[in-house]
């Protein structure tokens, strides 16, 4: 079953006898549609209708449309990079996530032909609506479906009745705990290539962290597991080819402490505030990048680190780059590293009698992880984090992110389920 909208109208493909009754986009702002065939888990509570004489929307619609005959299995289609964008379909999933959201809106403004999947309840912990989650990826063709079940996201693709060329994962568990962590940097990430792979697609970029390379936690071996079986792929298939992009920081994951400092609080870092470095990157930036990837030659069957522009940052150079912005003298409160070592031995312990703190005692590991280790390419030869052979991409550098939150605050910049500054 698939619940598939573009930005002009949408299709809608289901078993019979049962209806289905929906808002058009807001392109059609005033009118209302009436449909059939839905299953009972898809259904909605304010049926609404709409004229049937809206048929002739039809020719305007984008390659996404009905078919009573879905489309077989593809086997060895044709390379898409000799296409146009617009007839280039992309399959995104992740879609609503924080960098899915970017990357969606940076492929329609390339004009490639975006087929977004989302959750029908989206966010953290499913606060986003439909049509808000329309609103969101306008432009894009959005299907409602379920990544974490193989069987639902292959006949929502089915239903289509399109052929993939390329998918574009931003899948990322939430909260980065031990379940979570598989079931969706692992299972359902793995889902999208075998489902996008029936479809035909011959590339595929995957989002993954540049933190990945001294996997201690659990997501990272979850993802390292999936990339190790995406490159795989392309080695036993010559006619598919991946794109595996490992990010430095997030902006957003460094702003946590603006608004407490502006308010006059001291800026919290553990040890002397060297301990850890990055070159963050802006989700936009990091966006155009992961765009790039769809058609660079240069980026076919590579791992890509990533980071924005300038010089790397610790979290000292961070704390007085927020300072100076807000015009006051640098006051740093310096938490001893030691404590956060003794706190996961006392979880570590406790899971051992209390199984169901596993997850407790994972987030513990989570924040060791990264107020000790940089976000950095890390040199094989030496063992030790290098600025210097981090890529650098992009414009947006971090003090206009510092600038623009003194100004607007964290609005529109939640971070995920588990906040760790």
């Amino acid at each position: 079953m698939s619940l598939c909208f573009s930005s002009l109208a949408f299709n809608l493909h289901a078993a019979k006898n049962q209806s289905f009754i929906t808002p058009l986009s807001s392109h059609f702002p005033n009118q209302t549609c009436k449909l059939s065939s839905v299953p009972s888990a898809f259904s909605s509570s304010s049926p609404l209708n709409l004229p049937e004489t809206l048929n002739f929307i039809k020719d305007r619609l984008k390659p996404i449309s009905a078919s009573s005959n879905p489309v077989a299995e593809i086997t060895n289609p044709p390379s898409f990079r000799g296409k146009n964008p617009k007839d280039i379909n992309i399959l995104v999933v992740g879609a609503t996530g924080y960098i899915g959201k970017f990357v969606v809106k940076e492929l329609v403004s390339r004009e490639f032909n975006v087929i977004a999947i989302a959750r029908e309840k989206s966010g953290i912990r499913g606060k986003v609506s439909k049509d808000e989650t329309l609103r969101e990826l306008k432009g894009a063709n959005v299907c409602f479906s379920d990544v974490t079940d193989l069987g639902v996201l292959e006949k929502s693709l089915e239903n289509l009745g399109v052929s993939i060329d390329v998918v574009v994962s931003c899948l990322a568990s939430r909260s980065g705990g031990v379940k979570d962590s598989w079931k969706i940097d692992y299972k359902a990430t793995k889902n999208s290539l075998v489902a996008g792979r029936k479809r035909g697609a011959s590339h595929f970029v995957l989002l993954s962290a540049i933190c990945v390379q001294k996997p201690l936690l659990e997501f990272q071996r979850a993802k390292l597991k999936f990339e190790s079986e995406l490159i795989r792929e392309a080695e036993e298939d010559n006619g598919f080819s991946y794109s595996i992009v490992r990010p430095t920081a997030f902006f957003k994951s460094l702003g946590g402490q603006v608004e407490l400092v502006q308010d006059g609080k001291p800026y919290v870092m553990f040890g002397d505030g060297k301990l850890c470095a990055c070159k963050p990157i802006s989700e936009a930036d990091l966006a155009s990048f992961i765009a790039d990837c769809v058609l660079s030659e240069n980026k076919i069957n590579q791992v890509l680190p990533i980071g924005g522009p300038g010089k790397a940052l610790t979290p000292l150079e961070q704390g007085e780059l927020l300072f100076r912005l807000v015009g006051r003298e640098p006051k740093f409160l310096k938490v001893p590293i030691e404590i956060m070592d003794f706190s996961i031995g006392v979880l570590d312990f406790l899971v051992k009698i209390f199984p169901s703190m596993e997850d407790t005692a994972e987030f513990g590991k989570i924040g060791r992880y990264y107020a000790a280790e940089s976000m950095l390419v890390l040199d094989p030869e030496t063992g030790e984090y290098n600025a210097e052979k981090t890529p650098s991409y992009g414009k947006d550098t971090l003090e206009e992110f510092f600038e623009t939150v003194l100004r607007e605050g964290m609005a529109g910049q939640e971070l995920g389920e588990q906040t760790i500054f």
